[in-house]
């Protein structure tokens, strides 16, 4: 798992690399910034743009120099850098670059305190005005300029991060943010690009590694973690000569109602595909048909509104419980026997959720190990209010521990939240998956792997990955403009396959 670091203690790795490589400030600046032009030229290749690079005065206005000049360097001679001097201050490695800077042909101009931004009217706008560890919001002629840069709906690309963005903690409702097409970051994506709040200012974010020491940043005591591909092909299993359906363990999806059978449907095949060895889909009887006929495969274990079926609990690995199961007291009723009867880890998603949020005591009854797995609405219907994605992600961590379950958050970059409070980011998924049902899906492949022995916290992890993957191989080569949740249902076994290879 790649270990997420908050500003300050990015800050740290830059020293300790300085320290141990050991590099110069301003040599390992240079590295930066040359990783930064290796991007934007193989993204930029027209030489004739005219491009204006922004520069604050301190480390990341450092860089913003030295990517002009390096630019300059590879015949982008069209380009002209503004400083922002606003302040009276500048670090070391500022003022280094500015002098080498001087030794070229580049055209230098500085703003001061109260003056009036000049008129910009270059194709590119290089944003190296602040970086991070900003920790107010932009005011006074910070916030002039970048408004003033906003309203011309130029192509701005972000050194590192957008000026006014917070790499970590909660970004004030009201902040001034300068608006990126593209933010080229250095060395590992940071915490707030990963959640909403970053959309409407960040439309697309490249990582470039600039070396950083590696084992110092795996020691660092980290909560956030990035769940790449070799994560998923270490935690998944193989299937071995001599098994058998028992092997892979006996599912039961607790879903559907009358109105709403293709949810139950499509997260009992999801179960199958995702490789349990039996699964068995607790519906009610208008649904049989509709089981029978589309995946003769799954067994039925068949349910009235009033009553709660007669279940063998010991029959069954693992349990998944809610999708579109409708919010009446016999969902109430099944919860309450599922926590009696069953001590096995479950998964509770949707309609399940809801009831659980009607009813809080319940929560300190879920069987340790338990899975849930709110979208925003459905965390916060549990869980009260928030006003940010960082208050969800303290919550989740704080609640995943409280309750000794795990809890799955739904988003671009999902995330699970541990017991020992850990909380890790998904690479994969992409907004062709946008549709209803695929929340359903995601259900049935972590129940899957659950009934498989996977740990719950390897099934959610490696589910989650899994799923999303299993969209972008559909998604992402064909340029699909929406996948269905059945079409990666079939997805599934291709793509656990793959990461077996």
């Amino acid at each position: 798992m790649l270990p997420l670091l908050v500003s300050k203690q990015i800050r740290e790795a830059d020293a300790y690399t300085i320290a141990h490589e050991p590099i110069s400030s301003v040599d390992l600046m240079e590295r930066a910034s040359k990783a930064f032009v290796g991007w934007f030229i193989n993204h930029f290749q027209d030489k004739k743009l005219t491009i204006a690079v922004y520069c604050g005065t301190g480390n990341n206005g450092g860089d913003g120099l030295a990517i002009a000049r390096i630019l300059c360097e590879h015949g982008y001679c069209n380009i002209d850098v503004k400083i922002t001097r606003f302040s009276d201050k500048a670090s070391d490695d500022f003022n280094e670059n500015l002098k080498r800077l001087k030794t070229t042909k580049i055209a230098l101009k500085e703003i001061k305190n109260g003056t009036k931004p000049p008129t910009e009217k270059a194709d590119i706008i290089i944003d190296a005005m602040l970086g991070s560890g900003l920790n107010k919001p932009l005011a006074g002629d910070y916030k002039t300029l970048v408004e003033y840069l906003n309203s011309l709906q130029k192509t701005i690309v972000a050194v590192d991060v957008p000026t006014g963005f917070y790499t970590d903690g909660e970004i004030p409702k009201d902040a001034t943010i300068l608006k990126a097409n593209l933010v080229i970051t250095f060395q590992q994506p940071k915490i707030n690009f990963l959640l909403p709040e970053s959309g409407p200012y960040i439309n697309c974010c490249e990582v470039v590694k600039i070396g950083l020491d590696e084992s110092f940043i795996a020691s660092v005591d980290t909560p956030y973690f990035y769940v790449e591909e070799k994560d998923a092909r270490k935690l998944i299993k193989p299937r071995k000569r001599f098994s058998n359906k028992g092997t892979y363990g006996h599912a039961l999806i607790i879903a559907g109602k009358d109105e709403t059978m293709g949810a139950a449907l499509l997260s009992a095949s999801a179960c199958a595909y995702a490789g349990a060895g039996l699964t068995t889909a607790c519906i009610p009887q208008s649904g049989l048909v509709a089981l029978n006929s589309s995946m003769p495969e799954i067994m039925a274990l068949i349910r009235s509104i009033d009553n709660v079926p007669d279940i063998e609990w010991d029959k069954f690995s693992t349990i998944g419980i809610g999708p579109g199961l409708g919010k009446e007291r016999s969902t109430l009723k099944l919860l309450k026997a599922i926590f009696k009867n069953y001590k096995n880890p479950v998964v509770i998603d949707a309609d399940a959720l809801n009831v659980l949020a009607e009813n809080a005591a319940l929560l300190k009854k879920i069987p340790a190990g338990s899975i849930l797995t709110p979208h925003m609405k459905e965390f916060d219907r549990l869980f009260g209010e928030h006003n940010s994605w960082w208050q969800r992600l303290q919550t989740a961590k704080a609640k995943a521990k409280e309750l000794g379950i795990y809890i799955i958050l739904k988003n671009d970059y999902t995330i699970t939240a541990t017991p020992d409070e850990q909380l890790y980011f998904n690479s994969t998924g992409n907004a062709a998956m946008a549709t209803g049902g695929m929340g359903d899906v995601l259900t049935g492949v972590i129940t899957s792997l659950l009934a498989q022995k996977y740990s719950p916290q390897d099934a959610c992890i490696l589910g989650v990955y899994i799923h999303g993957k299993a969209g972008d191989e559909l998604a992402l080569p064909n340029r699909m403009h929406v996948v269905l949740p059945g079409k990666v249902i079939t997805q599934l076994p291709i793509t656990m396959a793959k990461l077996n290879a």
